[in-house]
């Protein structure tokens, strides 16, 4: 019999390293407690899937709303006077004049590269809607057609960046909205972009599931950047009026990175919810490097800190803006890394610590990358802190994702050698992610 028909019948045992967060059975439900590799006891499962549905929800309602605003964005750049649901809706929330700084700030640059962005927005749009259909195929198992989104979601995004990348080369930085800031970061979730849904790619081919579903949550999260930052443009007016919507999107600028890279870690862990991996144990980060990250991270929000505030209230606003979602993006890894490990969950404290170590380096790795690129681009200290602060989070969650899979990579190929090829491939295939282990059984 299949592991497929086994799942489906029930008949099987619990695998110890089976689908996060399901029963043998193949449906969501209470793993034993006891076993070692398994989630939480019933009462812990059941709060945790609470929250992960209700964010899901949320998630999916964001992405189905901002798929037409996508799609539509640039009608009025094609044709004026079309309408444009995303301009409506800023003109509602704020004010007409308010939404019409964007068409008129954006006539000339956009002219030059209109084809490349229509596609881009109408492939943007439709990547809303392939993420959250591709994570209840995963999550329902639906395994061909999970796959076949799979590789419509892939050639989208590969289609759409490529738009991005060509709006990029035709625009200089300072012709960028805001500036050059916003361009030095669209390039970094360009590239962050295409690299990672590769990645993605590379895994599921390499029979990686684990790895494959944690590089596509944090592409998706890098998308996630563009109906966040709409949603800053409509709703920061109000703690900040006056200000121009060119102002407002380099203070949306600050905690868009920190926000999306928590969600995917978020989610990475909510569907990944064993305590322990089969190829993996010990610990990564042990407290005196703990500690000397958050003496770095303190440290480099000092140096960042400085910088921002020699630039009067512009500064101090960019600052706040920067700093308040990032202590949070430390705290929610830190206190989850200390419940698994009074779980003795060491794979989820360790991939916790390792996100938390990867962020403790954020405030110095921007304000290092704003030396860079004042002298490297020849721009102001201001826009250069903005820039490094932008894409550092972003940045550092990548880094932080190669860790991961180099460790458990480097896990798989010890424990092969102890146990011999037969094993070690045994032991991946009861690691799939949801779905995956039905096609190969």
């Amino acid at each position: 019999m299949s592991r497929a028909t086994q799942a489906r019948t029930g008949n099987s045992t619990a695998d110890t390293t089976g689908t996060p967060g399901t029963t043998d059975t193949g449906t969501t439900g209470t793993t034993a407690p006891d076993d070692p590799a398994c989630p939480t006891g019933p009462a812990g499962k059941r709060e945790g899937v609470r929250w992960g549905r209700a964010a899901a929800l949320a998630v999916t309602v964001v992405c189905l709303l901002y798929a037409p605003v996508a799609m539509t964005g640039l009608w009025p750049f094609a044709r004026p006077g079309a309408p444009s649901l995303g301009q409506w809706l800023l003109g509602r929330s704020v004010s007409p004049g308010y939404a019409a700084t964007l068409i008129q700030d954006r006539a000339v640059p956009y002219a030059r590269s209109l084809g490349p962005l229509i596609v881009h927005s109408v492939l943007g749009g439709l990547l809303m809607l392939l993420g959250p259909a591709q994570l209840l195929t995963a999550v329902r198992r639906r395994i061909r057609l999970h796959r076949t989104l799979g590789i419509l979601y892939a050639a989208a995004v590969y289609v759409s960046m490529a738009g991005v990348a060509l709006y990029l080369i035709r625009t200089r930085p300072e012709e960028a909205f805001s500036g050059a800031a916003f361009w030095v970061v669209l390039a970094t979730l360009l590239t962050g972009t295409v690299l990672s849904v590769t990645f993605g790619v590379l895994t599921a081919v390499a029979g990686l599931p684990e790895l494959h579903q944690r590089w596509m949550l944090l592409c998706y999260a890098y998308l996630m950047t563009a109906p966040l930052l709409r949603i800053e443009w409509g709703a920061l007016p109000a703690l900040y009026p006056g200000l121009t919507l060119q102002e407002i999107n380099l203070v949306a600028l600050m905690p868009l990175g920190t926000l999306v890279v928590l969600g995917a870690l978020l989610a990475s862990r909510a569907m990944d919810r064993r305590h322990n991996h089969p190829f993996v144990s010990g610990r990564w980060w042990p407290a005196p490097v703990l500690a000397a990250a958050y003496a770095v991270a303190v440290a480099g929000l000092a140096w960042l800190g400085h910088g921002f505030a020699g630039h009067g209230t512009p500064g101090r606003r960019l600052l706040l803006a920067y700093a308040v979602p990032y202590v949070v993006l430390l705290a929610v890894p830190q206190v989850r890394a200390l419940r698994a490990a009074r779980r003795d969950a060491v794979w989820a404290r360790e991939e916790w610590h390792t996100h938390l170590v990867a962020m403790c380096l954020a405030p110095a790795f921007s304000a290092g990358t704003a030396v860079m690129l004042q002298r490297a681009m020849d721009v102001d200290e201001l826009t250069a802190l903005t820039a490094g602060a932008g894409l550092s989070a972003g940045f550092l969650a990548f880094s932080a994702h190669i860790l991961v899979g180099a460790r458990v990579l480097y896990g798989r190929r010890a424990h092969g050698r102890r146990t011999g090829p037969s094993a070690s491939r045994t032991a991946t295939a009861a690691t799939a992610a949801p779905g995956l282990e039905r096609e190969a059984s």
